[in-house]
């Protein structure tokens, strides 16, 4: 089996971890095969894509509790970040971050917790995009369906120059990455029926070859009527010519893909935004949950049908498992889960030879007034009125100050101080 050409970036970011993937996936095709006898793309997607999630699931539960306690929070952090709306200076800043990292420590939790969680999936949803996208790249009784034929392309005269007029709606280039096996396999398993028959028309010698593995191809892409390495819209263009139900599959397709995936995301727990300003992020959240889903109908028109079958797999299995890590949250006490939160915390800062974090008695009194943003206008008001009282009393003192007294020697001392400050 070939390994899958990626750039530099890619190799490294996404690149072991769709090698890793591509062997379930391999794996799936192969049981599949010897246990069932069935060669069939379509089901090793769908079965990929519950085992991933599955296999995903105690990330997708540890997200969710920390959102939870987020939610919990939120009202008192949105105080705090309100506290501190108009004021820019680095004292200010630095009660802030003080007082922030206290209320994050006052419920056990990590400031890029839920952040963290997800740049761990990041790389494995976008491994499982890399996998479904180039099939013969990992599975390898998909692979060898080509090996016979390609060997015969690579010697025959004026194959690369034909295959060249496919190799753009496959996105490879010939010139880049070389006419070899990989490359030739990969514009090979994005031909539609028609392709084919060019391709036989062409080089007639070939003709036996070609219509074998066009036939094994169909085989195993066909999934409801319909080739799954076939775009929609292709499909959709032909009208009735292959009958009505690819048709239908077709169009179902890309809009089952929007459908599904809005409903992942309205099963997501949201923030409870009631009484609070509503957060920039939170507003460019509900925008994107809104967006993408569209995105995704428009995409799922254009690339292979493939891919839309996979985002509705992976949209309905998602649903599935939220609707159960909710009820399974729901019953969660949030108080047992942020004192379970705060052990766990500062368990790891034993480990690392660290004392338990403790909240400072400042930032103790900050956060009993974070709710009540009157008291810190009162605070604010009195400590403003000790200043004033302050200077008038210095003021008064140093007016009436006797000629030659202690008073009037402080006095010129001090103008002396302050007539060599402004020198500087």
């Amino acid at each position: 089996m070939k390994t899958m050409l990626l750039t530099k970036s890619n190799w490294f970011i996404i690149g072991p971890v769709a090698t890793l993937l591509g062997f379930v996936m391999n794996g799936i095709y192969l049981f599949m095969d010897g246990a069932f006898s069935i060669q069939n793309i379509g089901i090793c997607i769908i079965l990929f894509t519950v085992i991933i999630n599955l296999l995903l699931l105690p990330m997708t539960i540890k997200q969710q509790k920390s959102m939870k306690i987020q939610a919990v929070m939120n009202p008192e952090l949105q105080a705090l970040q309100k506290k501190y709306k108009n004021k820019r200076d680095n004292a200010s800043m630095m009660k802030m971050q003080e007082e922030q990292q206290a209320l994050y420590a006052k419920y056990g939790v990590s400031m890029m917790g839920s952040c963290l969680t997800m740049l761990i999936q990041m790389p494995i949803l976008f491994a499982m995009y890399q996998v479904i996208w180039k099939i013969p790249a990992y599975i390898s009784g998909v692979y060898s369906v080509y090996t016979n034929l390609v060997n015969k392309l690579l010697t025959t005269n004026g194959a690369q120059e034909f295959l060249q007029q496919f190799a753009t709606q496959a996105r490879v280039n010939f010139d880049k990455l070389g006419f070899t096996s990989n490359t030739i396999v990969d514009v090979l398993y994005n031909f539609r029926p028609d392709n084919w028959s060019e391709l036989a028309k062409q080089f007639p010698n070939l003709a036996d070859i070609i219509n074998k593995t066009a036939t094994e191809t169909e085989h195993i892409n066909s999934f409801l009527g319909i080739n799954i390495a076939d775009a929609p819209l292709s499909i959709i263009q032909k009208g009735m010519a292959n009958g009505i139900l690819p048709l239908i599959v077709a169009i179902a397709i890309p809009i089952l893909a929007g459908l599904t995936q809005y409903l992942s995301t309205k099963l997501m727990p949201q923030q409870d935004q009631a009484g609070a300003e509503e957060s920039s992020m939170t507003s460019s959240l509900k925008t994107m949950n809104t967006v993408m889903p569209l995105i995704s109908v428009f995409i799922s028109f254009t690339l292979s049908a493939g891919l839309g079958i996979y985002w509705i797999a992976s949209s309905v299995v998602r649903s599935i498992i939220q609707i159960i890590v909710n009820r399974k949250i729901e019953k969660i006490d949030i108080n047992e889960m942020v004192k379970e939160n705060i052990e766990k915390y500062n368990e790891k800062r034993k480990k690392q030879g660290l004392p338990p974090d403790r909240i400072s008695g400042q930032a103790k009194a900050n956060l009993r007034n974070l709710q009540n943003p009157a008291d810190d206008e009162e605070e604010d008001a009195k400590r403003e009125k000790r200043l004033n009282d302050m200077k008038k009393s210095t003021e008064y003192y140093n007016n009436t100050a006797k000629p030659g007294s202690i008073a009037a020697k402080a006095r010129m001392v001090q103008q002396y101080n302050e007539k060599n400050n402004k020198k500087k």
